[in-house]
């Protein structure tokens, strides 16, 4: 997903001045013809950037990678007059990544990360240019950013400090497109994205000669369950390990979404694990009386939450009414929700609901992804929220800072119209997955945790780091904490964890603060795991 902090109106002035020394080197001619789209190719530039006071002189390349569907033999590719990259021919995906290398770093020590976005239908623009690479886009902390022209200036909280960076676009996203008979099938959906993006990660450990680098997976929001079902299709199917897993606002288990609990009747976790995230949505527009600092509301808040508000829920209809009116107005206490809307919405609210409801008397709507973000209500007298009032205050600078810099910066040029996010992909996205020794598909919602799990217990090195934002309702930081307190693996291996949280939304980095810390949380989580020491 997106953003960023807002810049004095001298920098905007100045970041023009700026972009021709990040893209100083003359670029190498592409490949492949841009006509053809299912050949890779690959765009060659350099630029610099000064991360904690050291300047890294770096390599970019943009280009793509083709990659095939389960079941492709690259030794035996099918006979006939189709061929791949046809309407008719099978099916195929040719996707976009840019990577950038730190010059003269030994690829063998030096840690590599592989970066993507969620979605489903999302590309990877979000952490690009938004948080992990080498320039970064300019947008107001908390409101909507003016129009263009807008900022960007070299990261100074890049993660080229750590690690070489790969931002990759998921088929259909980006400048990454398919072709082919049942592509759609081929590629939309958990299992076979897994499939396209392990193949994806093989082949480029093979073209740059990477095989021995210390690597990384970095998902965002549905990059989560993808990096789950992929580190497991990795160790157990392709031989590889990796170091670490790094999981930006984490949703595993579908069943505990805040979105839209009330499709599954009975299943009252989703209100339980989303209410700490209210609770700090209600503190930071002040509207709670006598609120303690953040830290030890959500205490309060967590404790009340899987204690007596679970234990409520769980009664149901025989819930006795003195109880239901004192659990009402508790539930008032930790977020500003009237009394009787509460007792009208029998104790559960959803996340659009809350959105919706919030500031609803001043006319506003608050943010699903970063609840810190308030808008004018679509429709003051609707039930739900009908847009992301962060989204549409940081969307159109990301997007059009982007599509400038891969063409000016990068040189890389192509007719495609560059996708940030596909609706098509997210309707077309099969949620089915099979998990590790299941026989099938299960009926149920997507649930990753067995990947996760039993990737930890494959490979017992394995490290896991989680990082959620308090005013995140899209995927509520506490029900990341939950999802990791429950998965099936030894008590020892949740040592292999750690858990690091931020006063900013489901796009950590919108927050400069919060961008800082999570650089130099992710930075040393990958100086403490790479094993270069022991080399």
């Amino acid at each position: 997903m997106k953003q960023l902090v807002v810049l004095a109106a001298g920098l905007l002035a100045c970041a023009a001045s700026i972009v021709p020394a990040l893209g100083a080197g003359k670029p190498k001619p592409a490949h492949a013809a841009d006509h053809d789209l299912f050949v890779s190719r690959a765009v060659t530039t350099t630029g610099s950037v000064t991360v904690e006071g050291h300047t890294i002189a770096y390599q970019a390349v943009a280009g793509t990678i083709i990659v095939h569907p389960k079941g492709w033999d690259d030794a035996a590719p099918p006979s006939g007059k189709a061929t791949p990259g046809t309407p008719e021919g099978p099916p195929v995906a040719s996707m976009f990544y840019v990577a950038y290398f730190k010059k003269g770093a030994a690829s063998r020590t030096r840690p590599i990360m592989f970066l993507y976005n969620g979605g489903p239908g999302s590309s990877s623009i979000w952490l690009h240019m938004g948080a992990f690479g080498p320039v970064r886009v300019e947008t107001r902390n908390d409101t909507h950013t003016p129009p263009a022209p807008y900022g960007m200036v070299r990261n100074a909280y890049s993660l080229l400090d750590a690690s070489d960076l790969v931002f990759i676009d998921a088929p259909g996203t980006g400048y990454s497109r398919i072709e082919g008979k049942g592509k759609d099938k081929a590629f939309y959906g958990v299992d076979p994205d897994a499939h396209a993006f392990a193949s994806f990660i093989t082949h480029f450990l093979t073209k740059y000669d990477r095989w021995n680098s210390p690597k990384y997976l970095l998902g965002e929001s549905y990059g989560t369950p993808r990096s789950a079902v992929l580190i497991n299709e990795l160790e157990t199917s392709r031989d590889v390990d990796f170091n670490g897993v790094i999981l930006l606002s984490q949703i595993l288990n579908f069943d505990l979404s805040a979105d839209d609990p009330g499709s599954n009747p009975g299943v009252e976790l989703p209100y339980e694990v989303e209410l700490p995230s209210m609770a700090a949505t209600a503190w930071y527009h002040h509207l709670l009386a006598n609120a303690p600092p953040l830290p030890e509301l959500l205490k309060k808040v967590e404790h009340f939450a899987m204690g007596e508000y679970a234990d409520a829920l769980a009664e149901g209809a025989s819930l006795p009414e003195p109880e239901r009116q004192a659990i009402a107005e508790k539930l008032h206490e930790y977020t500003a929700l009237p009394v009787g809307y509460l007792l009208k919405a029998d104790l559960e609210v959803t996340g659009p609901q809350f959105e919706h409801e919030l500031l609803n008397a001043s006319d506003l709507t608050t943010g699903r992804l970063d609840t810190r973000f308030t808008g004018p209500s679509m429709d003051p007298l609707g039930e739900n929220a009908e847009y992301d009032p962060q989204g549409a205050a940081i969307s159109s600078a990301y997007v059009s800072t982007f599509n400038d810099y891969v063409r000016r910066v990068l040189h890389y040029r192509t007719r495609l119209s560059y996708i940030p996010l596909s609706y098509q992909v997210n309707g077309a996205w099969d949620l089915g997955h099979q998990a590790p020794g299941a026989p099938m598909k299960m009926p149920i919602a997507t649930n990753v945790m067995p990947d996760l799990a039993a990737a930890m217990k494959y490979d017992p090195d394995l490290k896991i780091m989680l990082n959620g934002g308090y005013f995140d309702l899209g995927t509520p930081f506490y029900e990341g904490i939950y999802e990791m307190h429950h998965l099936q693996i030894p008590r020892s291996l949740q040592a292999n964890i750690s858990y690091h949280y931020y006063a900013s939304g489901h796009m950590i980095y919108a927050n400069l603060p919060s961008l800082e810390q999570l650089h130099d949380n992710v930075a040393a989580f990958v100086r403490q795991t790479d094993n270069v020491a022991r080399h």
